[in-house]
């Protein structure tokens, strides 16, 4: 259903890789699925997809361009998980939330108005609250973001709804940065939190060993009714 397109950075002076998917008809909201640590892989293309048939433009930007070429990690092969993490710790987010920007920019400009949300992944799931402190998107959704402890500082600065989906055994996200998630978001008025008890890390992806199919199923009709909800 999508193709890779070139997206115009913010100051302008180069461009990158984005997957974007089309609904059969005119999109009046758009949506921005920001990666995991694996890239702009299968899983990610699909759930895009899944966007699009749904009536919205979908874009995932390739976060790693600047570090790495087309990269499409398998979160199940040990030396593919390892590149991920190499290539996370050499990432930097300050300029992926640009880029994101811009990619948000780049759906605005084809919807034609301001309604344009973001849901992210792993590493997408800290971005995408990144993403709602630092930008203009209008509904942001973060499945197991990773450090979102340490970005609370930020929450003065979010303007439009927020959604997380917290599952509380992650091997990734300790019991104390849960803990602390809910102590500075749970009486905020624009964010609402979900767990989801037992679960791991990448509950949700869409392919592969860490998918938990009813859960996975639960925090979608969620996120799905969240953006009928705030991008109409």
């Amino acid at each position: 259903m999508g193709a890779m397109e070139e997206v115009t950075t913010l100051n302008g002076n180069a461009e990158f890789p984005c997957y974007v998917a089309k609904p059969d008809g005119e999109a009046t909201a758009a949506i921005i699925v920001i990666q995991e640590i694996f890239g702009v892989n299968k899983g990610i293309k699909t759930k895009c997809d899944h966007w699009a048939s749904l009536g919205y433009l979908a874009i995932a930007p390739d976060l790693f361009w600047r570090i790495n070429e087309a990269t499409d990690l398998d979160a199940d092969v040990e030396e593919e998980f390892q590149t991920a993490l190499d290539l996370m710790g050499r990432f930097d987010q300050d300029q992926g939330i640009r880029d994101i920007e811009a990619a948000i920019h780049f759906a605005q400009n084809a919807i034609g108005s301001h309604n344009v949300g973001c849901v992210g992944y792993c590493l997408g799931g800290r971005l995408a609250f990144m993403t709602a402190c630092r930008t203009d998107i209008r509904a942001s959704v973060g499945y197991y973001g990773v450090g979102i402890d340490g970005l609370l500082g930020e929450k003065h600065a979010i303007a439009h709804e927020v959604m997380l989906h917290i599952p509380t055994a992650d091997g990734f996200v300790s019991a104390d940065a849960q803990a602390a998630m809910h102590a500075g978001l749970d009486d905020h008025p624009k964010v609402t939190l979900h767990d989801y008890e037992g679960l791991d890390h990448g509950f949700a992806a869409e392919f592969g060993a860490r998918r938990n199919e009813t859960a996975a199923s639960l925090a979608d009709r969620r996120t799905e009714a969240f953006f009928a909800e705030h991008l109409a």
